[in-house]
C-alpha cells in the first residue's frame, strides 16, 4: 500500500495517525481544538516528535478540554513546565491557555469554532495533493486573522499543517492510496 511520501513506515503512531486520521474532515470543535493545540506545540520541531507525545498530551491538557485549559493558573503552568511527558517550553503553554480563550470566543461569534474555520472555504475541501507546500494564501489569511484575535503560534506554516491535518485541504500524494 503506497502512502504519503512523509510517512515513517516504521513509526506505527504515524502510520496510523496517516491513516485513520490526517487529511479526514473533522467538524468536532473538540478535535479542531486539539489539532490546534498540538500543532502550535509543532512550532520548531517535527509533527512526529508530537505525535509520539499526544497520550501525554491528553492527560496533560485534561483531554484538550479547552474550557478547564483556559482557565489554567500559575500552578498548572508549573506543573506542565515540569512534565517531562510535553514539550515544556512555557511560551507555547501559556499560548495554548490563551488560544483557548480566543477559541472560546470565536465559538461565541460564530456559534462553533468548526462554522469559523470552514467559512473561510465555504465548506469546501481544497484538493492539492501536494504535502510538501508550507504555506497558501489560505493560511496566510487565516493566519492573520487568528493573530488579529490575539492567537499565538498560529504562523502560516503552523495553520497550513493545521489545515492539512483536519481535512480543509486534502493533501495526500496522488500516489497514495487514500487519494480520492
Amino acid at each position: 500500500m503506497k502512502r504519503c511520501r512523509w510517512v515513517n513506515l516504521n513509526n506505527p503512531i504515524y502510520v496510523k495517525y496517516h491513516d485513520k486520521e490526517w487529511g479526514i474532515e473533522s467538524h468536532d470543535d473538540r478535535y479542531l481544538f486539539e489539532m490546534l493545540l498540538l500543532e502550535s506545540f509543532q512550532a520548531g520541531l517535527s509533527w512526529e516528535c508530537i505525535l509520539n507525545k499526544r497520550e501525554n498530551f491528553r492527560s496533560s491538557f485534561d483531554n484538550f478540554d479547552y474550557e478547564k485549559i483556559s482557565k489554567y493558573d500559575d500552578q498548572k503552568i508549573n506543573e506542565l513546565i515540569n512534565n517531562k511527558g510535553i514539550v515544556r517550553n512555557k511560551l507555547k503553554i501559556k499560548a495554548a491557555i490563551n488560544n483557548a480563550k480566543i477559541f472560546i470566543d470565536i465559538q461565541k461569534e460564530y456559534g462553533t469554532f468548526d462554522t469559523y474555520i470552514w467559512s473561510f472555504t465555504n465548506n469546501k475541501v481544497i484538493e492539492s495533493h501536494d504535502s510538501f507546500i508550507t504555506h497558501s494564501n489560505l493560511s496566510d489569511t487565516i493566519s492573520n486573522d487568528l493573530k488579529r484575535r490575539g492567537m499565538k503560534f498560529v504562523g502560516t506554516t503552523i495553520i497550513y499543517s493545521y489545515l492539512q491535518a483536519i481535512g480543509i485541504i486534502n493533501d495526500h500524494d496522488y500516489a497514495c492510496y487514500l487519494i480520492d
